[in-house]
């Protein structure tokens, strides 16, 4: 009974149903990061000090670095498992989940140990001077070296639920770690409570992702025999087969999240030369926008278990039907945030923090930001096919495209021709090219697609 359900929602559900059951659940779960940050950005910037509000946004960086680890085990393996779904090959599913599943443990042991061999450099790293450094530091213990294993093994567990169509659990898992994380943070950062300040908002943190990963465990226990996610240790081998079809699509997911990183950091170490105001600023500016970018992000995430099915199955015009649907759905709500966003910024803004300095900063950085958002969308979605159907090369392409080519290069440009405004513009420059550049290559995909299916090699 319930491989059929699964069969159903990927086969045969109608397109609109199916899109939404898969994109709604992920695109909540992609946005738990941003309400982990917002939560801890809002309840930081209560304590109305530009310092410990820094903290949290050059920290950021870092946090981000995990979805490296994230792509690679999670979107890899989640790739791997959908496409053997869609060819009947369970064995490869429980293989592939349980090799995510300890990447993943692996991957969020590393972080620990550089953290705890390299915190002077890689604070300096990340644009701290000494009055930042120490509350950078505090929040980086509890989200780093104590808490990288648990926010990646959550956030992977996710993605392996998901890959089956259980995207009702993803969601259920990754939100129980979220509304913990709002619950705990005034508990822990505020005067009235544990006064802890930057470092209380990564101790929160820390726990509610430890939470969300307890709920993926007795989810598994609970539904064994009825799931092909399997985190056995006799599952788990270096099988070839294994190792580089996982690889294939995450590795260039994991170096396209790096390159976020190394974007991210180049404009933060701009805005620290213009102070704590403008570093407080820009990070509730990017933390804002980052909520409908990973509306973007999830829908793009949630249509690809469907989309890696039907490509294996041989349904090609459902597969590009999902497509299609997802883009036209995406844009126009994109569309509209963006509008809002532009002639609200200060108010938005202005919900995170009562100095009127950093909001006018914000407000300024939000204007700009808010530009890519109707054209990220179709960049993500491309790129969420090329991962589905195991075509990581494709992906990796637009992120060299996306980071080394255009944006950071614009981050130059832009701050020399309009000093520290014109860092909030890169991005919408780079993202009005590369949404051309993503439709073009769809089409040519879709045709090699149409080739290959004619000569019988899919």
């Amino acid at each position: 009974m319930e491989d059929q359900k699964k069969e159903y929602l990927f086969e045969e559900a109608p397109i609109s149903k199916a899109v939404v059951s898969m994109a709604v659940p992920t695109i909540i779960s992609s946005l738990v990061m941003v309400i982990y940050n917002l939560a801890d950005t809002y309840f930081v910037g209560m304590l109305g000090d530009p310092i410990q509000n820094a903290a949290v946004t050059l920290a950021a960086p870092v946090l981000l670095a995990f979805n490296a680890v994230n792509n690679l085990f999670g979107v890899g393996s989640s790739s791997m498992m959908s496409r053997a779904l869609g060819r009947r090959d369970y064995d490869t599913v429980r293989r592939s989940s349980a090799f995510g599943f300890y990447g993943a443990v692996s991957g969020g042991l590393v972080f620990t140990l550089l953290m705890l061999a390299a915190k002077g450099p890689l604070l300096a790293l990340l644009g701290t001077d000494p009055g930042t450094a120490a509350a950078t530091g505090a929040y980086l213990h509890w989200t780093v070296t104590w808490g990288a294993a648990p926010a990646i093994l959550n956030v992977v567990m996710a993605y392996m639920v998901r890959s089956e169509g259980a995207t009702l659990h993803a969601s259920i898992g990754t939100m129980s770690g979220c509304l913990l994380n709002i619950v705990l943070d005034p508990l822990f950062i505020l005067p009235w409570g544990l006064n802890m300040g930057a470092a209380g908002a990564g101790l929160a943190t820390f726990l509610s992702n430890c939470a969300a990963c307890a709920y993926f465990f007795v989810l598994l226990f609970v539904r064994r025999g009825q799931t092909y996610v399997c985190i056995r240790p006799s599952m788990f081998r270096l099988d070839k087969a294994i190792v580089s079809g996982v690889c294939a699509v995450g590795i260039p997911a994991a170096i396209q999240n790096l390159l976020n990183v190394t974007g991210m950091t180049v404009l933060n170490n701009f805005t620290s030369s213009f102070g704590a105001d403008a570093v407080a600023a820009m990070g509730i500016a990017q933390k804002i926008n980052m909520v409908p970018m990973n509306i973007a992000f999830g829908a793009s995430q949630g249509v690809m278990p469907i989309i890696g099915y039907n490509y294996a199955s041989g349904n090609r015009e459902r597969m590009q039907s999902c497509v299609r649907f997802s883009m036209r759905l995406t844009v126009t709500f994109l569309t509209a945030v963006a509008l809002c966003y532009y002639f609200g910024a200060a108010f938005f803004v202005g919900l995170f923090i009562r100095n009127e300095a950093i909001i006018a900063y914000g407000a300024r950085f939000l204007h700009g930001m808010c530009l890519a958002l109707p054209f990220l969308n179709i960049d993500f979605m491309a790129v969420g096919v090329f991962q589905a159907v195991g075509m990581g090369r494709k992906a990796f392409f637009f992120a060299i495209l996306r980071k080394i080519i255009m944006e950071i290069p614009a981050l130059y440009i832009l701050n020399a021709l309009f000093p520290l405004y014109g860092l909030a513009y890169a991005q919408a420059v780079t993202e009005v090219i590369l949404a051309a550049a993503a439709l073009l290559t769809l089409r040519r995909l879709y045709q090699e697609i149409d080739r290959k299916a004619a000569n019988g090699e899919l």
